[in-house]
């Protein structure tokens, strides 16, 4: 199954079909709470029109199961939310919340241009969004003297950066410092290589946990 993927940043965009607008806006989330607030703001800031539709995916975390949920708000029933909510699935996205806020253009659109609206909305500005993939890491931890660390943050930095890791800020303590990386785990054996290479022998890195975090699409 491939990893889900997450909006790097919120987002608007706006499709005119038949004289009526659609203005979807795209929110990452991570509770419904948060979606709740953000569906109030949306209808503040656009009291005049007609319809706020709504669809929301967040991702399962500890014993809370996976939401997906929708709204026609006032739409035929199935015409909005439904297939605003399928395009979230089909992108593969979690914690993301879709508003389509529509303002009538005195063209009915019937059921089937309602639905290929509202979806063309959503998948426009999915199209446009800058996405993240979120994936499992492997956590691995180097530690290394005082005398070694600025040798040991350069080679990290470069082979994080040869390798799309993710590089933490380093923990000093009176003994020396400990480099922390975030990594794929199938990456874990070239990064102890590459750490024995640099540090001649010195220093290892040691998976410590497993992680999961949003990363670059690559």
């Amino acid at each position: 199954m491939p990893d889900p993927l997450v909006l790097a940043a919120d987002l608007e965009t706006e499709l005119i079909e038949r004289k009526s607008r659609f203005l979807t806006r795209l929110h990452r989330v991570s509770s419904v709470e948060e979606a709740d607030a953000l569906i109030r703001a949306a209808r503040a800031d656009h009291p005049d029109a007609r319809h706020h539709c709504t669809a929301l995916v967040i991702a399962p975390r500890g014993e809370a199961a996976e939401v997906n949920r929708s709204n026609d708000d006032g739409e035929p029933a199935g015409t909005a939310g439904m297939p605003m909510l399928q395009s979230l699935l089909h992108a593969g996205l979690v914690d993301t919340l879709a508003i389509v806020i529509r303002y009538f253009g005195g063209v009915l659109l019937g059921a089937g241009g309602l639905v290929r609206a509202y979806t063309a909305g959503v998948e426009q500005a999915v199209a446009a969004a800058s996405l993240l993939r979120r994936t499992e890491l492997a956590v691995a931890q180097i530690e290394v003297s005082m005398a070694d660390v600025g040798v040991a943050e350069n080679a990290v930095r470069v082979w994080a950066g040869a390798h799309g890791a993710l590089v933490e800020p380093t923990d000093y303590s009176m003994r020396g410092a400990t480099l922390t990386v975030l990594v794929a785990p199938e990456q874990l054996e070239d990064l102890a290589a590459d750490t024995s290479r640099w540090s001649s022998g010195r220093a290892e890195a040691r998976e410590v946990a497993r992680r999961s975090a949003d990363v670059p699409l690559t």
